[in-house]
């Protein structure tokens, strides 16, 4: 459950609708309002959302790919849910490292190319298979998303190494925009 930020707001209407006798507790008015919201968006622009926070600067080839992936696994690659986080990815790890060494601009760990994509995701699947605390135990559910996780980062990593491929055979750019023949 997320918690709703507007607490007066919440706390006023929810002291009009005490009035109108319906004997809902705050914690479950917040919790329906929470709820309506979650309904309100939609699972493909939540994913936009996501994804704008991953690559806001990734080629539409790259957003594509990263889309296409999550309609395949049915998760992406920062762990997110519109009800919240299921956990900590290594792409999120990433981001966040890149973030507090003043690495990136914004979230922005996909790069600005299909290579840069491919390194990030690669970097991601390596963290992945080679964790830091090997024998670390994990609830049944964290590991059913990570499953998920490694899923969506083979998926994405196949889909963007074609693309990589496509690239080379038509004589596409480079990182700079410089062509390649």
């Amino acid at each position: 459950m997320q918690i709703n930020s507007n607490y007066q707001q919440n706390l006023r209407l929810y002291e009009n609708r005490q009035k109108s006798s319906e004997a809902l507790t705050f914690a479950q008015y917040v919790a329906e309002k929470d709820e309506e919201q979650l309904q309100s968006v939609s699972t493909a622009d939540f994913e936009e959302r996501v994804l704008q926070n991953a690559g806001p600067n990734a080629p539409q080839s790259v957003k594509d790919a990263w889309m296409e992936a999550v309609k395949e696994v049915g998760v992406n690659g920062l762990g997110e849910t519109k009800n919240g986080r299921t956990h900590i990815t290594d792409m999120h790890v990433q981001q966040v490292i890149a973030n507090y060494y003043g690495l990136l601009h914004s979230d922005d760990i996909l790069g600005d190319s299909v290579e840069s994509a491919i390194r990030a995701t690669q970097k991601a699947l390596y963290d992945f298979d080679h964790p830091l605390e090997p024998n670390k135990v994990r609830s049944i559910e964290e590991q059913q998303a990570r499953v998920k996780e490694r899923q969506f980062y083979v998926s994405f990593l196949e889909k963007l190494q074609t693309l990589a491929t496509e690239n080379k055979e038509q004589g596409g750019t480079g990182l700079c925009g410089i062509s390649n023949s």
